[in-house]
């Protein structure tokens, strides 16, 4: 069997998993997520304890029974916990604001972006007070969904990704931006 796979899925309290053929719903006090499951892999609940099993001894099957216990103990992490995602705004002049359902930044451009929130993230901005760094503000991205959370980080950052050469842009927390040597005068 798959390693990552025959590892059971303890279901915290507060966690409601529902089993229905080829959907795994999973609802708990940040939200409700839903599962696609493939025919080859089932789950079941036994013990306050998820465990999917696998049809055949393939490689494909094997890959998916890893693939899908790791989805399902995502889901129910997402619902219990949720996922968080950092990125730092580096650059004079460069702002974020989120007003509603809305995140509103200045990064340089003639004109202001605009990005949409989508349901299920919310985003905050904290401004950064301390003088010596250059963090103009840290964006934070959280959300139940490890999937959408990453995907609304992947499309901010790229609003503005760090220049090469001055390291201006957004960035994921703590993210190394190996600046290139510029042009040298003679």
């Amino acid at each position: 069997m798959s390693r990552v796979g025959k590892k059971p899925i303890k279901i915290p309290a507060g966690v409601q998993v529902k089993v229905d053929g080829q959907k795994l719903e999973i609802s708990g006090p940040k939200g409700k997520l839903v599962c696609q499951v493939p025919e080859d892999v089932r789950f079941e609940t036994t013990d306050g304890q998820l465990v999917a099993t696998r049809s055949g001894e393939t490689r494909e099957k094997k890959a998916l029974h890893g693939l899908m216990r790791t989805l399902a103990a995502n889901a129910i992490r997402g619902v219990t916990q949720g996922f968080r995602k950092e990125l730092d705004l580096v650059g004079i002049g460069y702002k974020a604001d989120a007003k509603g359902k809305w995140l509103l930044l200045t990064l340089g451009y003639s004109h202001p972006v605009e990005f949409p929130v989508p349901p299920d993230i919310q985003i905050a901005v904290e401004k950064q007070t301390k003088p010596l760094q250059n963090y103009i503000a840290t964006i934070i991205v959280t959300g139940p969904d490890k999937q959408k959370v990453g995907q609304v980080a992947a499309d901010i950052r790229g609003l503005r990704p760090p220049d090469p050469y001055k390291g201006k842009g957004i960035r994921y927390a703590k993210e190394a931006v190996r600046l290139k040597v510029g042009k040298k005068s003679a």
